[in-house]
């Protein structure tokens, strides 16, 4: 099992040589404005862009469904559906869904195994979408370390 690397940076620019795959998660309801995607759309238009069409089609797009996006020659962006909404529910849940992130972990694994990429994200589902990151780590150990997928978790 490898361990997650936790390092100060940017998550849109990873570090490493080889494949690699940014992953964040979004909601499901297709919003796209504020957190994490704001960095992404800075420096590629591509994952907004394929994201709004996703949402507009229907086409497979729910919780737990994940789309990627070629941004360069050795980097992909996953859009992990894995946020119910975007604000908290009338329980006064927040809208991070780990069920939904866990299940969208596992598909980027079978992708980061084929392409044999390393994984790149901030701290998945814990800003706006207000997860635990102490669960959340479970979920990406669980999903990915212990497949031997190299991680590694970006503080900006």
């Amino acid at each position: 099992m490898l361990e997650i690397i936790y390092t100060n940076g940017d998550a849109t620019n990873p570090s490493g040589d080889g494949n690699k795959i940014i992953v964040h998660v979004c909601n499901d309801i297709g919003g796209w404005g504020k957190g994490f995607v704001m960095a992404i759309s800075y420096k590629w238009a591509g994952p907004e862009k394929q994201y709004r069409q996703w949402y507009k089609s229907k086409e497979k797009f729910g919780l737990g469904e994940v789309q990627l996006v070629e941004v360069e020659n050795d980097i992909w962006v996953a859009n992990m559906i894995g946020q119910q909404n975007v604000n908290k529910d009338e329980n006064g849940n927040p809208p991070v869904r780990y069920e939904a992130i866990a299940l969208a972990l596992e598909k980027v694994a079978m992708f980061a195994k084929e392409k044999n990429a390393s994984v790149h994200m901030p701290r998945i589902g814990c800003g706006l979408a207000g997860g635990k990151w102490e669960k959340m780590e479970q979920i990406i150990s669980a999903s990915l370390s212990e497949k031997n997928i190299a991680v590694t978790v970006y503080d900006l």
